[in-house]
């Protein structure tokens, strides 16, 4: 569980813990201190010893995220928090943003970045895990805005499954979940709010050196094979 410390016993820890530069591994992954801005003292994640990994998982509906996210588990450990999943079960409770998330679902847009932050937020202060792979968020530069703001912390790292629209299209048709965003109509007006508001955000941390384009089309096993490599350097500069 994630539990409060005092600035100078958090930082201490973990600048002893940095790894050290090594000019062999991807530039990525040689930006030092994983975070512009430490842990919030009020709201936000209380600090643990060791910050924790946070990587984004950005790319259309039915890129493949979720199923390359469960190989990522699978094989490093990371606790895979869907904003999709968090959102559609927070939608059928009887909590106070229930109906608003409903509504806005199913019109194809974008809950209140405040909302996503806060349901993404609550999962992390209730885990034991310290590496995170955050899927379907953020979605718009409003999105990136309030997570960085609340919870004060930027990714590590962001995975963008490029994906062409059909090849969307089809395999979200094909799924056949009955949820209720999964009709041609409201699937159209998903992809194209994606592209409207993703792709500032894809940009954004491109700009940044932290963008990894994941070319989605092919087996699970070939997609995860452009995956697996990013992991086992982060994991390698980690020792």
């Amino acid at each position: 569980m994630w539990r409060r410390a005092t600035k100078s016993s958090f930082f201490l820890p973990l600048l002893l813990q940095l790894p050290k530069h090594n000019a062999s591994l991807p530039q990525r992954f040689t930006t030092g201190f994983p975070f512009h801005a430490p842990f919030q003292e009020k709201g936000g994640i209380p600090p643990k010893q060791v910050a924790p990994l946070i990587t984004f998982v950005l790319g259309g509906p039915g890129s493949g995220k979720g199923t390359q996210c469960a190989k990522i588990v699978e094989t490093f450990g990371f606790k895979h928090l869907s904003a999709g999943d968090l959102l559609r079960r927070e939608m059928i409770s009887d909590s106070e943003y229930g109906s608003t998330i409903l509504d806005t679902i199913s019109e194809g847009k974008i809950v209140p970045s405040e909302v996503t932050v806060k349901l993404i937020l609550r999962e992390m202060e209730g885990s034991d895990n310290q590496k995170f792979l955050i899927d379907g968020f953020p979605r718009s530069e409003e999105n990136r805005a309030a997570f960085e703001q609340i919870i004060g912390a930027e990714p590590r790292f962001v995975l963008f499954f490029d994906c062409p629209e059909e090849e969307m299209v089809k395999r979200v048709l094909s799924r056949n979940e009955g949820r209720i965003d999964d009709n041609i109509d409201t699937m159209r007006n998903r992809l194209k709010v994606f592209e409207a508001l993703n792709l500032p955000v894809i940009d954004y941390y491109s700009k940044k050196g932290k963008l990894y384009r994941i070319n989605a089309v092919g087996t699970v096993d070939e997609i995860f094979e452009q995956v697996r490599p990013i992991f086992e350097a982060c994991e390698h500069e980690a020792k």
